[in-house]
């Protein structure tokens, strides 16, 4: 039988735990997110996102479990991410795993936050995607990689500035939405016209691949203060274009991200591409790369919402891969935020 790997991810501000079989078969997965303790400063505070992770990360661990009905004596080993994220919040899931593995001898296995959200683009899918191209874009990531294997992860580019996810953030802010910005925006986006409001779009130098959304975001408030810098920005009660400012605003960050994206699998010479990470529960983004992807011969994959969001199912389903290859952690295995 497959080993079983439990996981837990605490990067940012979702604590998991999850147990999965052989690298897909999913067992129990838990979250507990924050979104409710950070919605009023319209963002992650980092020493919150700590303190709760240590109030979370043994009951949702004892809730994992209970939902497998297994005890840690079924379990393989224990994979925990290290990288990249928040380094509180890294080092209290570290501490759990590390906690664990020494009390129990169970081995330990580090994962890369970002390699395991393009893991879960693969976990649902019936043939091996690799070689391929993944897109990586959450509230604090948006970067492009070339992946040869689960293991084998190049990175093509990156944002100069703001990630995709936080732009989402800074204009639902702006627009008087809730937190967090990517399903607010999304929502408004809906009642409003896609191309009511010429945003500019971020383009790389001839040839070359990457991102920005800075100069989006502060177009969105230029536009809201009717071009004039130093006025007010008007209340959220007083923007009568709202939805086509959010229509506009959102259909300018699918159309960088699909073409930067399609570009790199062209350039690579790849007809496959994994989208990863919160923003790609954006329903726009699925359609738009869908489609513009088929018009080129290009198969583009989404994971579920459930594992595009922060979860332990990826980290465990990776770590399997670790496992199976033997690499393995000692209990000197150190958290770095980049």
């Amino acid at each position: 039988m497959a080993e079983l790997i439990l996981g837990i991810e605490s990067s940012c501000d979702e604590t998991a735990a999850a147990l999965v079989r052989g690298g897909r078969e999913e067992l129990a997965s838990v979250v507990h997110s924050q979104v409710a303790e950070h919605a009023k400063w319209g963002g992650v505070v980092p020493e919150l996102a700590s303190r709760s992770h240590l109030d979370q990360a043994l009951p949702v661990l004892d809730a994992c479990l209970e939902q497998a009905g297994l005890g840690l004596e079924a379990v393989d080993a224990i994979a925990v991410t290290h990288r990249p994220g928040l380094i509180g919040s890294l080092l209290v899931g570290l501490g759990v795993a590390k906690g664990l593995a020494l009390g129990t001898g169970l081995p330990l296995v580090g994962v890369d936050h970002i390699e395991a959200h393009v893991y879960a683009a693969t976990m649902d899918l019936e043939t091996t995607p690799y070689p391929c191209v993944a897109l990586v874009v959450s509230g604090g990531h948006t970067a492009l990689y070339r992946a040869d294997g689960p293991l084998r992860m190049r990175r093509l580019a990156t944002t100069l500035d703001d990630a995709a996810g936080e732009a989402f953030d800074k204009v639902a802010y702006l627009l008087g939405l809730p937190y967090p910005g990517g399903p607010s925006v999304s929502k408004l986006a809906a009642e409003g016209r896609r191309d009511a409001i010429a945003f500019p779009r971020y383009r790389p130098k001839r040839g070359e691949l990457g991102f920005s959304f800075s100069g989006l975001k502060t177009a969105v408030l230029y536009h809201l203060r009717g071009g004039d810098a130093l006025a007010p920005t008007p209340a959220p009660e007083a923007i009568a274009d709202a939805a086509d400012v959010a229509a506009s605003f959102e259909e300018a960050v699918v159309e960088v991200l699909v073409r930067q994206t399609l570009r790199a699998a062209e350039l690579e010479g790849v007809d496959q591409v994994l989208v990863a990470g919160g923003v790609a529960c954006n329903g726009r983004l699925r359609e738009v790369m869908q489609a513009e992807g088929a018009a080129r011969g290009i198969r583009a994959t989404f994971p579920r919402p459930a594992r595009c969001t922060d979860n332990a199912v990826m980290i465990a389903g990776l770590g399997w891969e670790h496992f199976r290859a033997g690499e393995l952690a000692d209990l000197g295995l150190d958290a770095a935020p980049r």
